[in-house]
């Protein structure tokens, strides 16, 4: 506790768009005031939002990793630590995120006990409560896509925690929807900040960002008409407009329904991922190891464009290496959604307007609605492509999630392996790759020291404890 408040001293600063380090755990004493309430509830955010899964040029980031592992990144490092995951080699050993996001599921838990029995009058403790609910929601999401069924730890008593088996994803996914609803109620329409106040910074979850959440998980749930309805609510809220697309990223963008803050002013982590003030033009013995970039786009990826597709010259970069005495000529293609070198420019947005289009056209389309193509083609405008009205609509959805939402969040990946296509798509890359692909390494194993401390909780198929 003494930690505790010694830190809180001079960590006003991160009240705003970064929360505080979880060095200590939080206590029933700490949920005595709005000011300590807001350093908990930002500590989810911060350990989130700024950590591994989400931090770019690193062996842990989701967008990295996941397009790794599929077929929207390929590795330019033989050897290094992102080959397990291009090689479709997972380890339980180095397997990411399971440690990270239960830990914040489980001060989540902690928030929402302290907040709920407090006899302390929080002038915010629906926002508390509201944003709580939506990063439990948000931390589920990701590990039933990574991991499968999984333990639904939902209070913070350890005893209990330590002996959960696993739930079914049905399971999972309901009570993420749960939370969602929750959350929806209890958040604000506006924007705050991470002291409660009203902000015009687009960091924290507010309404529309659990009801875009929320149909999010409807869709992945196979809950059709409720997706439609969630991602009507979101497209018809006059907050949010689709941008040209060398605005969609930026700070302050009207398509941005949610961003992670940068936590102290910093360029975007897929900046230097991506780009790290690399020429379009290596020389001599340049590689893009040289500006720390270890990912390009895949050709399968790059070839999946239409010609005229305008993301191709916005999203996406060429950089020409010159032909020296050890190399020929060679071509790299390179995620360009973030750009600029600028502090803060842009934030890294995991909710935006374009996903709910999509995700009402595909709702729309298992109802067997025409109004599906509409919503398809909004967004193909956009791209300034053509419209269409004929052919298959589940794989031109398909298609379209590839291109507008690659290197985004985990989609693709979790794309592959709702619509049950992952095999198909993996055991043609995986040549390409040198894998070796089996059907079980869509889950991905849990590490060995959780199936040690828990006898209830048994591995994913297929890796060996």
């Amino acid at each position: 506790m003494l930690a505790f408040m010694l830190a809180l001293n001079s960590c006003d600063k991160y009240l705003d768009n970064t929360p505080l380090p979880l060095s200590v755990i939080p206590s029933e004493s700490l949920y005595q005031s709005d000011k300590l309430v807001a350093s908990v509830v930002n500590g989810i955010f911060v350990s989130t939002t700024t950590a591994g899964a989400f931090s770019g040029p690193t062996f842990s980031d989701m967008v990295m990793v996941s397009g790794m592992f599929t077929d929207e990144l390929r590795n330019l490092v033989p050897g290094n630590n992102f080959d397990v995951f291009y090689k479709n080699n997972i380890q339980p050993e180095n397997s990411p995120f399971w440690n990270d996001f239960y830990g914040n599921i489980y001060i989540a838990n902690a928030a929402l006990e302290g907040i709920q029995s407090t006899s302390a009058n929080l002038q915010f403790k629906e926002q508390w409560l509201g944003e709580c609910y939506f990063m439990r929601a948000f931390l589920y999401y990701h590990l039933v896509n990574f991991y499968g069924g999984v333990p639904l730890a939902v209070t913070s008593d350890y005893r209990v925690n330590n002996r959960l088996s696993r739930s079914s994803e049905e399971l999972v996914f309901k009570q993420i929807i749960a939370d969602l609803k929750l959350a929806k109620n209890l958040l604000s329409d506006g924007y705050r900040d991470g002291s409660g106040n009203s902000s015009t910074k687009r960091v924290r979850p507010n309404k529309a960002a659990a009801t875009a959440l929320l149909a999010r998980a409807y869709l992945y749930a196979g809950q059709w008409q409720e997706a439609e309805n969630e991602a009507t609510e979101v497209i018809q809220d006059a907050n949010y407009a689709l941008e040209s697309l060398n605005k969609v990223f930026l700070a302050g963008s009207k398509e941005t329904i949610w961003s992670l803050a940068n936590g102290e002013p910093k360029t975007n982590a897929y900046f230097k991922a991506f780009n790290n003030g690399m020429p379009a033009v290596l020389t001599g013995n340049q590689t893009p190891g040289t500006f720390n970039i270890f990912g390009v786009i895949t050709d399968q990826l790059y070839a999946s464009f239409e010609p005229a597709d305008e993301r191709l010259n916005s999203w996406v970069r060429t950089v020409k290496a010159e032909a020296s005495a050890t190399r020929p000529e060679t071509i790299y293609h390179l995620p360009n959604k973030y750009s600029s070198n600028v502090n803060d420019a842009e934030l890294t947005v995991p909710l935006r307007l374009a996903e709910q289009y999509l995700i009402r056209a595909e709702a729309r389309a298992h109802s067997n609605k025409n109004t599906a193509w509409d919503d398809l083609n909004i967004v193909r405008k956009r791209a300034g492509l053509a419209a269409i009205q004929t052919g298959d609509i589940m794989v031109a959805i398909a298609q379209e999630r590839r291109v507008e939402l690659f290197t985004e969040s985990g989609h693709r990946f979790f794309d592959l392996k709702r619509t049950k296509q992952i095999d198909q798509v993996m055991q043609n890359v995986s040549p390409l790759k040198q894998s070796n692909w089996k059907s079980y390494m869509a889950l991905w194993p849990i590490p060995n020291v959780d199936l040690f401390q828990n006898p209830n909780l048994t591995p994913n198929p297929g890796y060996g404890q």
